[in-house]
């Protein structure tokens, strides 16, 4: 295959998930959440041009989808970018820009882009152990790419995190109705051999929506890398990456 076949191939991968990612976008805008759930942030809104930017790394060569939950305070819901730890985002991957603002901000989660100083240690410690494996994000992308399930961050009135699997039954049914048929396009995008949940949240959701024909992906699991799971505090790169071995991606 020619350079410019892949690089037109490459272009048109992207158009096809940006258009995935904003149709997921405006659905779940269109939700309603209640308490404890006191505030609700889009990165796909205010960070869209970053997200843009990380969309654009996906080579149409990639065969190994990662699936995160839902962005964190200080990672993707700065940086529009799953597990968004900023200096990989910035430093590492060379996305840059400003994000916006959300209407109703919460006084203990400002909404900082790139400028952020505060750490994502579960996107620290993912993207962490690729940049060890792989230097050049190029390298990465060439074979991996990642996404979130959820694009929502959700916020109890005193700003404590609350993750989609903690929601009511009938939110979180309306909410899997639109992050479903996103993951179902993103999986029909690539020949991927692997869908990789990070976590065991993602691995279900990958279940559930994957083909589960004998052409299907393989699917399995790398352990989260939350600071909240004690076994991810015991050496997380170290587990990811033997966990990785053994499902044969790496």
């Amino acid at each position: 295959m020619s350079r410019q076949t892949t690089s037109a191939r490459d272009r048109q991968l992207h158009e096809q998930l940006c258009d995935s990612a904003q149709r997921l976008q405006k659905g779940v805008n269109q939700l309603t959440f209640d308490e404890p759930i006191t505030h609700v942030y889009n990165p796909l809104d205010y960070a869209w041009d970053l997200h843009r930017q990380y969309i654009e790394q996906l080579s149409a060569k990639a065969d190994v989808l990662l699936l995160g939950m839902n962005p964190g305070p200080w990672g993707m819901a700065q940086t529009g970018v799953p597990f968004g730890e900023i200096a990989a985002v910035r430093d590492w991957m060379g996305i840059e820009g400003e994000v916006g603002s959300v209407e109703a901000e919460h006084p203990k989660r400002p909404i900082e882009g790139l400028n952020c100083q505060r750490s994502e240690v579960s996107g620290r410690r993912l993207w962490g152990l690729m940049q060890e494996r792989y230097q050049k994000p190029k390298a990465f992308f060439r074979k991996h790419f990642v996404v979130n399930y959820c694009p929502l961050v959700f916020m109890e009135a005193s700003g404590r995190n609350r993750t989609p699997d903690k929601l009511p039954a009938e939110e979180r049914s309306a909410l899997q109705e639109h992050c479903d048929r996103h993951l179902r396009e993103v999986i029909e995008l690539l020949p991927w051999k692997y869908l990789i949940g990070v976590g065991a949240f993602a691995e279900n959701c990958l279940k559930r929506v994957a083909d589960e024909s004998e052409t299907a992906p393989a699917i399995a699991r790398i352990l989260h890398p939350s600071p909240a799971s004690p076994a991810a505090n015991r050496d997380w790169a170290g587990t990811a990456a033997s966990q990785l071995q053994t499902i044969g991606v790496w």
